[in-house]
């Protein structure tokens, strides 16, 4: 398959790039990590100014109405910058779910606020809740933004709820996370109440597959980031009268990840593009690119910390920020394995 964007997916690639260069700066995003990880500026104006929020989320509820390569630019671009703000929580997973199942109220009462970012809305699973008349017992250590979210899309394995983040019954604690550009808080839920989305089979699926290439597409732009760094870092540092990117082994380990980068972007791009297309391969390409992608990033920015040398260990250099976003990916909706044997189970059948 020959795969290339359209003007208008090139034009938002730059667009997106742009704005998170110039905005989603290190200072801003430390800044951030002392407070609750959302730059609060950068999310209000990449809702309000830039546009393109509604990306991935249909027309009648104020989204742009494009699919998921569009979804996947802009995810890429946020995670080259490390960008501190509650894109995968609120407009990817919750802003999918209800689009996909909500009722027509629901999508009209939520889905304007979230696209402008006036909400911002947390989503969890939890396989054991129990729930009783839409009152809801149980929780997730693992919310990402959290503490910063005023409403939470919650869901077992057969149901999904939109929870008020002020209900009664409902307590939102902050955790100690490796990452604190994207931090975890802990939601429980003692008999809150809740209003059920009627599709939750579509809600789920749409939130699955939305996040699955958006985490993917994160991870490659990180780990795209981090060649670019460190090949612009082997150009300035002079050992033994020369630059170190001049240097034979060097320049092998930034081949490599090159390599693994540009396997990377095929998969994260065949998987946007199926799912836009209906294509039977899209179930199969989500797990292959979130897992590719996310193992991918890892180990980029391992090499980045050591060919920057002593600099990259160091908690002034940004090396870390991408370490630990790496690293949390890695894990986060599902590990490597677990997405390789739901591949094998696909292609094998019982015999996996």
């Amino acid at each position: 398959m020959e795969f290339a964007f359209t003007d208008e997916q090139q034009m938002i690639a730059e667009t997106a790039r742009a704005f998170f260069v110039e905005n989603a700066t290190s200072e801003r995003t430390r800044k951030a990590m002392a407070d609750d990880g959302i730059d609060r500026v950068l999310w209000s104006d990449f809702c309000q100014e830039l546009g393109l929020s509604g990306i991935g989320l249909p027309e009648s509820a104020g989204g742009a109405g494009l699919g998921m390569v569009e979804l996947a630019i802009i995810a890429e671009a946020a995670g080259a910058q490390v960008a501190a703000f509650p894109m995968l929580g609120s407009l990817v997973q919750a802003g999918q779910a209800i689009a996909a199942g909500g009722t027509d109220a629901q999508r009209a009462e939520w889905l304007p606020q979230i696209i402008s970012g006036e909400v911002i809305s947390g989503y969890f699973h939890d396989a054991a809740m129990q729930s009783q008349a839409d009152r809801l017992t149980g929780g997730s250590r693992f919310v990402t933004h959290g503490v910063g979210a005023d409403v939470f899309v919650v869901t077992d394995t057969k149901q999904v709820w939109i929870v008020r983040a002020d209900a009664p019954g409902v307590s939102i604690d902050t955790q100690t996370s490796m990452d604190q550009t994207r931090p975890f808080a802990h939601v429980q839920l003692d008999d809150a109440p809740g209003e059920r989305l009627p599709d939750a089979a579509a809600a789920l699926a749409a939130a699955h597959r939305a996040a699955f290439i958006a985490v993917a597409a994160e991870a490659l732009g990180g780990a795209q980031a981090c060649l670019d760094r460190t090949v612009a870092y082997s150009k300035e540092r002079i050992q033994f009268g020369r630059p170190i990117g001049s240097f034979q082994a060097y320049k092998h380990r930034l081949a490599d990840m090159m390599v693994e980068i540009e396997q990377a972007r095929s998969a994260v791009y065949w998987a946007a593009c199926a799912v836009d297309e209906g294509s039977e391969e899209a179930s199969m390409a989500v797990h292959a690119a979130k897992s590719f992608a996310t193992d991918t990033f890892f180990r980029c920015a391992g090499d980045m910390i050591q060919l920057h040398g002593g600099i990259g260990f160091t908690w002034e250099h940004d090396a870390h920020l991408f370490f630990k976003r790496a690293r949390s990916l890695q894990t986060m909706l599902g590990s490597g394995s677990w997405h390789r044997e739901k591949i094998a189970t696909m292609i094998l059948g019982e015999a996996a």
